[in-house]
């Protein structure tokens, strides 16, 4: 929705909604406090502002990594009357900017609405699906030599069938990060700024910085003690997939280059990544389940918790189901288990750009936007010279 500005020669210019209107309202309050800004990267990039339009408040939100620790330091905070909760709002405006930038949208908006049950419902009727189709190829209960499971599915076969599936996930997440880059209005910048922003903010991603309450202490999760364990749990579940993420590259290079199909043995460079991020995906996980579970619903969005858990889930039981395959590949369980793997996985990459995922994309494209503006004049300040 558009309304015509009064002040700017009847250029169209988009409507609040009631989470915009709310970030906005706590943004002033914040803008002339100032008490934290050394706490992340919202407070500077804050200040940078006098008014906060839309593009402003979607970029903000995604800066914001949930940690609470500004709201336990917030004098303003409930029960004082002007009610400031900046992660809760920020949060509930991320949600917004999920769907909003979706593509297509509509898929973003069934996965919001039904997170948990539809990434659990996916898997679970994938894995079905190869299971029938098992039975009657007549190799669901069958021991096969060395697991090697492309007698039971074909190597070109899974290629194509997953390699199509990941590749429009890539690509909804490009089209939904472009829109979203191009709404926030990235400022010009010459070559090597951006390449000096482009280094800093993929440190930040890599360390997750911000995780840690800007004070180095860490987040607050259940009540106004800090806590390093939410940036803990993050590092085991991104790095985790970043390592099964490389297993399966290096097979392909294997495959494809060496001419060395799969299985391969336990101590092969493909097999030991696997397992090593498939521990961290199991471990990043559950405690970040187990964060959420206790996490203080003044932290965050309550509307937001099925897609977390369901995001969570799904990664939980990919990688349990990756272990238990290698565990019984030589067993008579391989077929059972390779559909079940398969399934989730196949759930896991079609909920992709609709998931949590989607956050950290979103979040790594604002830090970026940071990086770039803060090497820029502040135009507040130059307003005023």
């Amino acid at each position: 929705m558009q309304l015509f500005d009064p002040k700017s020669s009847g250029e169209l210019i988009p409507v609040l909604n009631l989470d915009e209107s709310e970030v906005e309202r706590q943004m002033t309050i914040c803008n002339a406090c100032r008490y934290c800004e050394g706490f992340c990267a919202v407070f500077p990039a804050m200040t940078r502002r006098l008014e906060f339009n839309q593009a402003d408040i979607h970029y903000l939100a995604n800066l914001c990594h949930n940690c609470g620790a500004c709201l336990h330091a917030c004098q303003y905070s409930a029960p004082h009357e002007f009610d400031v909760n900046v992660p809760k709002a920020m949060a509930k405006v991320r949600l917004d900017t999920y769907t909003e930038y979706a593509w297509p949208r509509v898929m973003g908006k069934l996965y919001q609405r039904n997170g948990m049950t539809l990434a659990l419902a996916s898997g679970a009727g994938l894995a079905l699906f190869l299971c029938l189709t098992q039975m009657i190829m007549g190799n669901l209960f069958v021991t096969i030599a060395a697991g090697n499971f492309y007698k039971i599915f074909p190597h070109n076969t899974l290629a194509w069938m997953f390699g199509a599936v990941f590749g429009f996930s890539i690509l909804a997440l490009t089209i939904g990060v472009r829109r979203f880059w191009h709404s926030v209005s990235p400022v010009a910048a010459s070559l090597p700024v951006r390449a000096s922003a482009a280094f800093e903010a993929t440190a930040s991603v890599a360390q997750l910085k911000y995780l840690d309450g800007g004070h180095g202490e860490g987040c607050n999760n259940a009540d106004d003690h800090f806590t390093l364990w939410r940036r803990r749990f993050h590092h085991l579940t991104f790095y985790g997939f970043m390592l099964c993420f490389a297993a399966t590259g290096v097979a392909t290079l294997f495959h494809y280059l060496l001419n060395w199909p799969a299985p391969y043995p336990i101590f092969s460079l493909p097999v030991m990544l696997g397992v090593v991020g498939g521990i961290g995906l199991l471990i990043g996980p559950a405690g970040l389940l187990w964060l959420n579970l206790r996490r203080n619903p003044a932290h965050g969005d309550e509307n937001q918790k099925p897609m977390d858990r369901g995001f969570i889930a799904l990664l939980f039981l990919v990688s349990a189901s990756g272990l238990a395959l290698l565990a019984l590949r030589e067993t008579s369980s391989l077929g059972l288990m390779l559909a079940i793997h398969l399934g989730l996985v196949m759930a896991f990459f079609l909920t992709m750009p609709y998931s949590k995922f989607a956050h950290g994309i979103f979040r790594s494209a604002a830090l970026l936007k940071h990086a770039i503006e803060k090497r820029q004049p502040n135009p507040v300040v130059a307003g005023n010279d």
